[in-house]
């Protein structure tokens, strides 16, 4: 028994090594542009949006305001407050919805992070996200253009941890902060991959998320819902499946379910939103990354 126990042992580290040294330079290079835009960009980006709201340029302006929201080096949780800020300043709702359904889904810490998964999975994944804070925005410009659609009552002008006086130390900060979020989530999902590559057999990933492919992007969304606890942590299990033979649709619709369902998200959505509202936002999140993963698996 002990020598099983240390054969395995031997196995689980080996895949952990592998997949560490595959994947921490990604993930410290992302980290470290995570902190630069949150330290010297993040005032200009919101900046941007706020300037974006006064030249009120219609139906295009939901364009800018998604990809703002992808370029902003906050989470859902942390986006709220601040589109609280811009309603009160006149932001009009449509809007809104791109920067914060886009920033739920992406930043630019994830962007290189999602390098790792390759260039055509980081290339749909940016596509998507964007895509999908402009639908989002789309459909609140269509369907409640004269009404109010998010109730930010409550929530308070958020205020900025990046406050040192010394621009290197207040970096350094950052970083620290950065890394004490991100490390242990990107441990646990190199330790889940390497229990992962070991335990479950490739072609058992193939049927359930490559070969039948409706069935396998509707499997990925729905699993993104209760796995995705944080960006970091999903893309060494990603690239694992991805190896194995998940389909690159399949992998699209769980990086769309998995953020857009986050446990803090859906807490932060919920207060802004109201219960009918957060539910039609749940099931446009599951219909677009349904889409998106059937769509992906068809084109590419």
């Amino acid at each position: 028994m002990d020598e099983i126990i240390k054969r395995e042992a031997v196995y689980l580290w080996y895949y952990f090594d592998v997949q560490f040294r595959q994947i921490f330079f990604y993930w410290l290079w992302g980290m470290l542009l995570g902190s630069t835009v949150s330290v010297f960009l993040k005032e200009r980006i919101h900046g941007a949006f706020r300037v974006l709201g006064e030249k009120r340029p219609g139906a295009l302006g939901i364009f800018a305001a998604s990809a703002l929201g992808i370029a902003s080096p906050l989470c859902m949780y942390g986006t709220i407050p601040i589109a609280a800020s811009f309603s009160k300043s006149g932001v009009r709702d449509d809007w809104l919805a791109a920067f914060m359904m886009s920033s739920a889904l992406l930043n630019p810490q994830l962007i290189l992070y999602s390098a790792a998964l390759g260039a055509t999975a980081l290339a749909v994944r940016v596509a998507s996200c964007f895509l999908c804070g402009a639908a989002a925005a789309l459909l609140i410009h269509c369907f409640c253009h004269e009404k109010s659609f998010f109730s930010f009552k409550g929530f308070e002008d958020p205020g900025s941890r990046d406050t040192d006086p010394n621009l290197p130390a207040r970096y350094l900060k950052n970083v620290w902060r950065n890394t004490v979020a991100t490390g242990p989530y990107f441990l646990a999902g190199v330790a889940l991959s390497a229990l992962f590559q070991r335990y479950v057999p490739a072609d058992l990933v193939t049927k359930t998320f490559g070969g039948n492919e409706a069935f396998g992007v509707l499997t990925a969304a729905t699993a993104g819902v209760p796995l995705y606890a944080c960006g970091g942590g999903t893309i060494p299990l990603l690239q694992a499946c991805l190896a194995d033979g998940m389909s690159l649709g399949s992998a699209s619709a769980f990086m769309i379910a998995g953020p857009a369902t986050k446990i803090t998200n859906l807490g932060a959505l919920k207060i802004a939103m109201g219960a009918k509202r957060f539910i039609l936002y749940l099931v446009f999140v599951m219909i677009f990354a349904l889409a998106t993963g059937l769509s992906v698996n068809f084109f590419i």
